[in-house]
């Protein structure tokens, strides 16, 4: 391995190979439930420096994990406990390359964080609208890799329909520049779709051209509590037919979750989480006038009140009343975080059947697990829940997660087949998910994952033993 690392020095910097020392920030997974450890991390500033990573591992048959901002929730993106695998860093790569303001795009690096990303487009007088939580940390790279959701997916979609070119080095170390600007490509195969959402296991994406729109007039938001899940998504058909394409967000988080948010960050004031089970967030991006937006949320909601769905609701009056609200629905992990380990569920689901399952699961589960917590929140307009569950409280919560993990996903995700749904929403497979895949997925689906991933990656180099069940 001594040749290796003298290569891997040449091509990107000695002091862009890191082999001692901290190396937490590359081998600990986000939730630092996890930790691996790497042969080296490797740092390459260029498309052309990770193209020469490449081969050079590929010469030597040494794996390869590459990770941008090391935010994601499936231990997709850090090495194995081998102490054999190279973590490959986009992080260096991070510049803007180019904002092509009439075609209305951006051309990037992979290792661009999500927040400069949008600041960019906000000076050019547009809008990048790719919006999660990690945005300071995550990288565009990796919510590519992760076909990342967030908070817009309901107006905007996912990331991978915010694309529109990428730029990887395959497996092999060579290069394919798709950095396309075009809308409508329809000559062949989509090559773009195949890296997107594959986690790093097709090649590693080093650029994008990104879709851009114009800035909003004015953005509203409203709170409003529901007396149940069925009034929740009844309040989203209303919106969409109010609101039409100005509905860009719509939340649901129950009351427990939102609880938890007042008792750990007591600065909060959560608005009206004890009148009812759950409430939502919605928000209205207009391109008229906030008063033409406010007259839009006002009758949507008297709607909602003389409906039923509805049992009260504020508007936020400014922006930072806005942020507030915004920030108590964001603060929802961290809460959880600090009342303790739980087992983490991203799940998405036909909206239609949502409260079915809801009412089925929460069921079962407090059936089957004596004084369990269920923490549920998400994009509920795009049928993306957090259902989360959380020890019995006063308990021991390294032993229910020993005890209980694996029983307590089995039940969730085969509630979600039973609903149509999918056991992974936004956050991946990684590692975590890869054993369960089998059962959740078709076995045609599953052979043709192996036969892409063998023929593009045939040495099973590129971060091996995640999103492909090994066939």
């Amino acid at each position: 391995m001594n040749e290796l690392l003298t290569g891997l020095r040449a091509a990107v910097g000695a002091g862009n190979v890191l082999t001692e020392g901290d190396l937490s920030a590359w081998e600990l997974d986000w939730r630092k439930r996890s930790r691996g450890k790497a042969l080296a991390v490797v740092r390459p500033g260029s498309t052309a420096e990770v193209a020469a990573v490449v081969r050079l591992c590929a010469g030597a048959g040494v794996p390869m994990v590459p990770q941008g901002g090391n935010t994601g929730l499936v231990v997709g993106g850090i090495p194995d406990e081998s102490g054999r695998e190279i973590v490959l860093s986009l992080a260096r790569m991070n510049r803007v390359r180019a904002v092509d303001r009439d075609n209305l795009a951006m051309t990037v690096d992979a290792g661009c964080v999500l927040q400069n990303l949008q600041q960019a487009a906000e000076d050019a007088g547009l809008l990048f609208p790719l919006s999660l939580a990690a945005e300071g940390s995550c990288t565009i790279g990796g919510n590519l890799a992760t076909n990342a959701g967030g908070t817009q997916v309901v107006r905007y979609g996912n990331t991978r329909e915010l694309c529109l070119g990428l730029e990887v080095v395959t497996a092999q170390g060579e290069v394919w520049d798709g950095l396309t600007g075009l809308r409508k490509d329809n000559t062949g195969y989509d090559l773009r779709d195949l890296f997107i959402g594959s986690e790093g296991t097709l090649g590693v994406i080093t650029g994008a051209t990104m879709k851009l729109y114009p800035l909003p007039a004015v953005t509203l938001t409203a709170w409003a509590c529901v007396p149940s899940m069925e009034a929740a998504v009844t309040l989203l058909g209303l919106a969409h037919r109010h609101l039409g394409a100005g509905l860009t967000g719509f939340e649901v988080m129950g009351q427990f979750a939102l609880g938890l948010v007042a008792r750990h960050f007591k600065q909060l004031r959560v608005p009206l989480y004890e009148a009812g089970p759950y409430c939502v967030l919605l928000e209205n991006s207009d391109q008229e006038s906030e008063e033409h937006a406010r007259g839009q949320f006002e009758r949507l909601l008297e709607t909602a009140l003389a409906d039923g769905c509805v049992a009260d609701a504020v508007v936020a009056e400014n922006i930072a009343q806005a942020r507030q609200l915004w920030h108590i629905r964001e603060s929802i992990p961290l809460a959880q975080a600090e009342e303790g380990l739980n087992i983490k569920h991203d799940i998405s689901l036909p909206v239609s059947r949502i409260p079915a399952f809801c009412t089925e699961t929460d069921a079962l589960l407090q059936r089957e697990i004596a004084g369990v917590r269920l923490v549920n929140f998400g994009h509920l307009g795009d049928g993306n829940l957090h259902y989360n569950v959380q020890a019995p409280e006063g308990g021991d919560m390294h032993a229910f997660l020993r005890q209980q993990e694996d029983r307590v996903n089995t039940l969730v995700y085969d509630q979600v087949k039973r609903f149509d749904g999918s056991i992974s929403a936004e956050h991946g497979i990684g590692a975590l998910k890869v054993g369960k895949l089998p059962q959740y997925k078709s076995d045609v689906a599953i052979r043709m994952m192996q036969a892409l991933k063998k023929a593009l990656d045939p040495k099973n180099l590129l971060n091996p033993g995640r999103v492909v069940p090994p066939g």
